[in-house]
């Protein structure tokens, strides 16, 4: 189905955001009603990895294992993991971003590195970076979730994954929902360099004992059906009253029992955003209506998952911009001259984008002027310095000193004395 004003928001978002690929679907009873892409994206079947939506999973079991009288929300994390050093915390206040633990697990970058087994998990997060007391402030921590994901793991005696896949994908026909991606079947994560538009892609590693906080992949098709369970609940997984308790305002008016609440308006959207080096994904929905709207990306940055879906909730105006391309080699004439710039005390930046050099001021960030490198001289293309020469001045040992435009003085550093 054709709709012009929703593809128009995957196509501004790949353009201004520089996405490699982005799709997107409006979503209504758990069935995709449209849906569409932008730049590689692949369509409704192409796996990407969906970060934290993985937490909207995680939580489930909780819940379900909270329904099954294994647990209850208020019982310390003890109980469950005495070895923690975050012993005290309750299952609630994790499920609510409340416990006052810290965001990440000590040690490198978990999610661009080999994932460890949850004991060595627990003894480098002994409970001394606890950052804030308790119930005092909603402070998002994905340390919390992984070992809210050992606590079902050790309740039922099975492995988070493995309830994961049996008590909730399978139940839900989410047969292209898996822990790695499907061979052939996935984008790449991509990062782009700033400043030169290139792309480096990024690991897909399997971030062991931190799995139950954003391990997961999935594709438009299967997030469509999480969302409507989100909303009708299934007498083999979780009730539709549990479902609506966990959509409920915790600590933080905007998130309730693992799920994030979203205002589109007068209306109120339960779902997740998520994101991984090299990903990008949103999905929300709406409890009265049923209508949600998915949308994954492969860059590690570029758009607001939040407004991206309000954006695809309501649709925009067709696009006036131009798709964005990763760009290959940058001629060593502009490759010289990116980077941060400043005009007096003023910030700005050069890109390299779609074969041209972009001037862009930073407060606040907009693109200010275009310019194309010919053979003879830089010259403007579009903004205020249209037609106008970049002259670029050089130190006696070639190396460059300042720009100059129409009087406009570019230096590395602020109002430099000479």
């Amino acid at each position: 189905m054709t709709d012009v004003r929703r593809q128009a928001v995957l196509d501004v978002a790949q353009g201004e955001g520089r996405l490699p690929s982005i799709v997107g679907a409006t979503v209504r009873d758990g069935e995709i009603t449209w849906s569409g892409q932008a730049g590689d994206g692949e369509g409704p079947g192409t796996q990407y990895r969906i970060g934290s939506l993985t937490k909207t999973m995680t939580a489930v079991l909780v819940l379900q294992s909270r329904d099954g009288g294994l647990l209850d929300l208020d019982d310390a994390l003890g109980r469950f993991v005495p070895e923690s050093g975050y012993g005290a915390a309750t299952l609630r206040s994790l499920l609510t971003h409340a416990s006052g633990m810290q965001a990440e697990p000590r040690g490198p970058w978990w999610e661009r590195s080999p994932g460890i087994p949850v004991e060595r998990l627990i003894a480098d997060n002994d409970g001394a970076g606890q950052v804030l007391r308790p119930g005092t402030a909603f402070h998002y921590s994905n340390l919390g979730f992984a070992l809210l994901g050992e606590t079902v793991a050790r309740v039922r005696g099975e492995d988070w994954w493995s309830q994961v896949r049996g008590r909730l994908l399978e139940p839900l026909g989410m047969v292209t929902t898996t822990y790695d991606p499907l061979p052939g079947r996935h984008a790449i994560g991509r990062s782009v360099a700033h400043f030169t538009g290139t792309l480096t892609s990024e690991p897909h590693e399997d971030t062991g004992a931190m799995a139950p906080a954003g391990q997961l992949w999935s594709t438009l098709a299967d997030l469509a059906r999480w969302l409507d369970f989100l909303v009708t609940g299934s007498p083999e997984i979780l009730s539709a009253g549990t479902l609506a308790e966990m959509a409920r305002p915790a600590i933080a008016p905007d998130y309730g029992l693992g799920l994030r609440l979203l205002a589109a308006g007068e209306r109120r959207l339960v779902g997740h955003t998520g994101s991984m080096p090299g990903f990008l994904a949103t999905a929300f929905v709406d409890r009265e209506t049923r209508e949600g709207v998915v949308a994954l990306c492969n860059a590690t940055t570029g758009v607001s998952t939040d407004a991206l879906a309000l954006a695809l909730l309501q649709g925009q105006d067709p696009y006036q911009g131009e798709r964005w391309s990763p760009s290959g080699n940058v001629p060593d004439r502009a490759a010289e001259l990116l980077g941060l710039w400043f005009w007096g005390n003023t910030a700005h930046e050069l890109r390299w984008t779609n074969q041209q050099l972009e001037l862009w001021t930073l407060s606040p960030a907009e693109l200010a002027d275009r310019f194309v490198v010919e053979p003879d001289r830089i010259r403007g293309v579009e903004g205020y310095l249209l037609g106008e020469t970049l002259d670029v001045h050089r130190a006696s040992d070639g190396t460059v000193t300042h720009l100059e435009c129409a009087t406009f003085r570019f230096t590395r550093t602020p109002y430099p004395e000479s």
